[in-house]
């Protein structure tokens, strides 16, 4: 049976999952492996032009469940995908979605980074940027509420795969969209369209409460769709056209 469900996986997927993998097995054993490889927010001193092609790659290593969960969702989504449109189109999808989910991501923080910023003065500001990096890492954090979110914003990075996997579930959704789906938790099925639509308009709810203790890109996920529905709808309408 394991056999079978292995070469069922098509090609690109099978080499996303290894590679997701591979990463994964690196960052537990390589200390160094995360370095630069991770999305930082394009205002820190750590981030990388590179980090765009790198942080969906990465998963916490913290959280057995991140990665499953993704890798789960590129095998089950992934391979129907690219039955329908072959390796070199779904890869082409599955980056650029991974793209926009970064690019949605970084802009939501710097508009955040900015909002906050412009409210303090110029001293404070900069006592703040001296200090700011250096105190994330030892794990300390500033008494004030307000340059305690502005340190997090500053220097979280974002990895994982869920944005491209967003795109994933998205372009499925668009397309079969009266496929039953059984949910894990509560165990019932639900047509995929209804799936997509309300759990996207859940990461839009989550994303917009901006929870200072939620760590999860809602806007991410939210970036990955929307490139994910822009693309399918050109495709849609542009048969003969590649891209």
């Amino acid at each position: 049976m394991f056999n079978n469900l292995i070469r069922n996986i098509s090609p690109v997927v099978k080499n996303l999952l290894l590679i997701n993998v591979v990463f994964y097995i690196a960052q537990w054993s390589i200390p160094s492996f995360t370095q630069n490889l991770e999305l930082y927010p394009i205002t820190s001193e750590q981030f990388r032009p590179w980090q765009l092609a790198t942080h969906f790659f990465m998963h916490s290593p913290y959280s057995i469940g991140h990665i499953f969960f993704n890798m789960f969702a590129l095998f089950i989504f992934g391979t129907q995908l690219e039955k329908i449109w072959g390796p070199q189109k779904f890869l082409i999808y599955y980056i650029s979605c991974a793209l926009g989910a970064s690019v949605l991501h970084l802009s939501v923080t710097y508009f955040r980074i900015q909002n906050i910023e412009i409210g303090l003065s110029a001293e404070d500001l900069g006592l703040f940027k001296e200090s700011a990096y250096e105190a994330f890492q030892k794990g300390m954090n500033f008494k004030d509420p307000i340059l305690a979110q502005l340190n997090i914003l500053h220097n979280s990075p974002m990895l994982g795969a869920s944005g491209a996997v967003f795109g994933l579930l998205a372009a499925f959704g668009y397309l079969f969209p009266n496929t039953e789906l059984m949910l894990l938790f509560p165990p019932i099925p639900i047509k995929a369209k209804y799936f997509v639509i309300g759990y996207a308009a859940l990461e839009l709810y989550l994303g917009i409460s901006n929870n200072p203790s939620d760590n999860v890109a809602h806007f991410a996920h939210l970036g990955g769709a929307l490139v994910g529905i822009i693309i399918v709808l050109y495709w849609g309408k542009n048969r003969t056209s590649f891209f």
